[in-house]
Formats: structure tokens, C-alpha cells, sequence
């Protein structure tokens, strides 16, 4: 038992610390928000990559 509890512990820890360095890296794209799509030409999705032609 105490060695699921170790392992639940390291998970918790590394969590934590990626964590802390996400925060101090900050955004990575500080423009970027939900919904705005990609580039592209309008009226497409940007997940048509040309795959069918």
C-alpha cells in the first residue's frame, strides 16, 4: 500500500511542478482565443489539408 501512495505522492508532485512552470512561462500564443480558428482561406475549417484532390 505504501508504495501506491509514493507513486500517487510523485504524481502529485510532478503535477505541481509542471504546473509552477507553465504559470511562469506564461501564454504561449497571448492573441490566441477560443473559437478564432485558424488561418486559411474563409469558409474552411482548417482541418482540409487537401487529402482528397
Amino acid at each position: 500500500m505504501s508504495v501506491l501512495a509514493g507513486f500517487a505522492l510523485l504524481l502529485v508532485v510532478v503535477f505541481g511542478v509542471a504546473f509552477a512552470v507553465g504559470r511562469a512561462a506564461g501564454p504561449v500564443s497571448p492573441g490566441l482565443t477560443p473559437g478564432s480558428g485558424g488561418g486559411g482561406k474563409p469558409g474552411m475549417s482548417g482541418h482540409d489539408m487537401g487529402a482528397g484532390r
